[in-house]
């Protein structure tokens, strides 16, 4: 299910993995968010650059970690090369929220401030799309994250 509020783009799905395999998936950026990954994700104060060359730079701040329940990181500085504000994800959160539901674990994801009257939106939610609903699911399913199609 994909959505988009006034707040946010979300997406969410269901599998059969437990909440901590799910959170420990989502720690794993390096296997699922295919590019530059550099730093750590793993403690709350953490940062990490994510780069995908030319198009995209961006900084994360781990803001909670919540040990088989949630994921926060907030976004401390950002470049897209593709829009005329390069600047549109800083100060935007990117948030896993990890729920144990019947016969497996609901991951329900939001990045608040990727709203679709920002430019990025149709690009940025597409590549949510592919990493979160895509190579992310495949890293909690199979142990293989998908690589990036671009």
């Amino acid at each position: 299910m994909t959505t988009s509020t006034a707040r946010s783009y979300s997406t969410s799905y269901t599998v059969g993995q437990s909440p901590d395999e799910v959170f420990a998936a989502v720690l794993d950026v390096r296997a699922w968010w295919t590019g530059e990954v550099l730093g750590r994700a793993d403690e709350v104060g953490a940062e990490f650059t994510y780069r995908h060359p030319p198009q995209h730079y961006s900084r994360q701040r781990v803001a909670e970690l919540e040990p088989g329940r949630r994921v926060v990181w907030q976004v401390t500085d950002s470049h897209l090369s593709f829009v005329s504000e390069p600047g549109e994800w800083t100060g935007s959160e990117i948030v896993f929220d990890i729920v144990a539901s019947a016969g497996g674990t609901e991951l329900r994801f939001a990045h608040v401030g990727l709203v679709p009257d920002v430019e990025c939106y149709g690009a940025c939610s597409t590549g949510w799309l592919h990493y979160v609903n895509g190579s992310l699911h495949s890293l909690i399913t199979t142990g293989k994250g998908l690589p990036d199609p671009w």
